[in-house]
């Protein structure tokens, strides 16, 4: 039988892990937390697992390589520079691990972390039919250098740039390229484009292998934005091993008991689309919607220290919640509340608009206009007159904002600036919802856009589409 590679995706964080098989033994290459995904593809696929390999110790989720491997009797398989605090194999430049008729060659492709490991896929014959990258070299980009702080962001850079050229060197054109992220993830370091790759691809389209080295170093450095302040719990929860995870039902509380949990301190979640939450919803709660990334603009936030309840009229976004929860090391939530919102007291709304109502608005003095996305989206465009305070920031500096006046938010699709719009309520701000996506300020012709390094005309926005195409915002 042939080898076979299965994707699987995590859209939310913007990650794919893989399973790797020749029809009765498998490989499982970066997986995330929830690895009942992964039991249920083995069983379907009937296989045995032989192997759990991960290229680097993620900073954007906890892993669950170590309890799949456990649970299986496999090995894992990390760097062996990595300073786990766990047994495993492991794994040093050009050693190959044998896995049922087929093999994984590591090579040492540090930039993304210093003891970064990409997987060549060795066939039966010994010859390469893929590589999995890890966030070395993605489609298109490669994986961010900065993660493990500023001091080290140049010299990873550099190192980013030897491991692609590696990457290519030894590979044939054929060989088609497996990343873990890229497919909206804040680890790489820049947009990459396409769901699929090979090194030929890579070779005519990717900065790393097109730029020289002091070119790449210095604009992969200088178009690095802000990463999820979460990361910084990720790195140390997969050096020590994270424990299995439990997703039974969480606790239901009453409405009484919702609002004594919210005067304690605990940030209630409000998982429903906007459109509904804005109609009605719990004063002081704020909205980030399961639909969208919500593990990665919830975990960007949210003080790890504090309690979560989340509340849902589905019993579904519940579930989901925690999944999405787990994998970013927020083990169990306090509690949840499924029902009616209209059966909790102190209840309120939100004033929604759109951007055809932003002209008029921006000529009020008794009114102001906020953006909270990113500092690389504000660069790209902006409405001439807004104020900027990112999402991530916009704790820290409310009370620089006004309590006088009405605050219409805006981000780039609704989705952070309606969760921008509780921690306002939260503050006893005014603030009023715009409820559609930024490209719709371009084709708003009283509306004065700034824009830097952008083509910016009314009814042609597709390149503000495309900065980000995975994330809602």
């Amino acid at each position: 039988m042939a080898l076979k590679i299965i994707n699987l995706d995590t859209p939310s964080l913007g990650d794919r892990s893989y399973i790797a098989h020749d029809g009765k033994e498998a490989v499982v290459i970066d997986p995330q937390r929830d690895i009942d995904r992964i039991t249920a593809i083995l069983a379907a696929e009937g296989v045995e697992l032989g192997a759990v390999v991960e290229t680097h110790m993620h900073n954007d989720y906890v892993s669950g390589g170590l309890v799949l491997a456990r649970e299986f009797g496999a090995r894992y398989i990390t760097s062996k520079e990595d300073p786990v605090k766990f047994e495993r194999t492991p794994a040093s430049d050009l050693e190959e691990f044998l896995i049922g008729d087929f093999a994984l060659k590591a090579l040492a492709t540090p930039g993304h972390t210093f003891t970064h490991l990409s997987y060549i896929l060795l066939n039966k014959a010994g010859l390469a039919e893929a590589i999995f990258t890890g966030g070395s070299l993605l489609h298109g980009s490669t994986g961010r250098p900065d993660l493990l702080g500023p001091d080290h962001a140049k010299a990873l850079a550099t190192h980013q740039y030897s491991s692609a050229h590696r990457i290519v060197n030894m590979l044939e054109d054929t060989i088609s390229i497996y990343p873990t992220h890229g497919f909206g993830s804040f680890c790489a370091a820049t947009s990459t484009s396409g769901d699929s790759s090979t090194i030929a691809d890579e070779r005519v389209g990717n900065p790393a292998l097109l730029l020289s080295p002091e070119e790449f170093v210095q604009q992969t450095l200088a178009g690095l934005d802000a990463f999820p302040a979460y990361y910084k719990h990720m790195g140390p929860a997969n050096h020590t091993g994270a424990a299995p995870i439990d997703l039974t039902a969480l606790k239901e509380m009453s409405s009484d008991e919702i609002l004594k949990g919210m005067k304690a301190g605990a940030w209630v979640v409000d998982l429903r689309h906007r459109d509904l939450w804005s109609e009605g919803h719990l004063k002081g709660s704020i909205n980030f919607g399961v639909e969208g990334s919500f593990a990665t603009y919830f975990g960007w936030i949210f003080p790890y220290e504090k309690e979560v309840i989340l509340i849902s009229d589905q019993k579904e976004d519940i579930s989901k919640a925690q999944r999405e929860l787990v994998r970013i090391g927020i083990d169990r939530p306090k509690a949840s509340f499924v029902g009616e919102i209209s059966s909790i007291s102190e209840k309120t709304s939100v004033k929604k608009v759109t951007f055809e109502d932003l002209p008029q608005a921006l000529k009020d003095e008794d009114k102001l206009v906020l953006d909270v996305r990113r500092n690389g989206e504000r660069k790209s465009s902006h409405i001439v007159g807004s104020i900027h305070i990112p999402l991530h920031q916009l704790e820290e500096k409310v009370n620089s904002l006004s309590k006088d006046k009405e605050i219409w938010v805006h981000c780039a699709g609704a989705y952070r600036a309606s969760a921008a719009v509780g921690l306002l309520e939260q503050a006893n701000l005014h603030p009023v919802l715009i409820n559609e996506p930024y490209e719709k300020a371009l084709t708003v012709s009283a509306l004065n856009i700034a824009s830097e390094g952008l083509d910016i005309t009314p009814n042609a926005p597709s390149d503000l589409k495309n900065q980000n195409p995975k994330l809602p915002a």
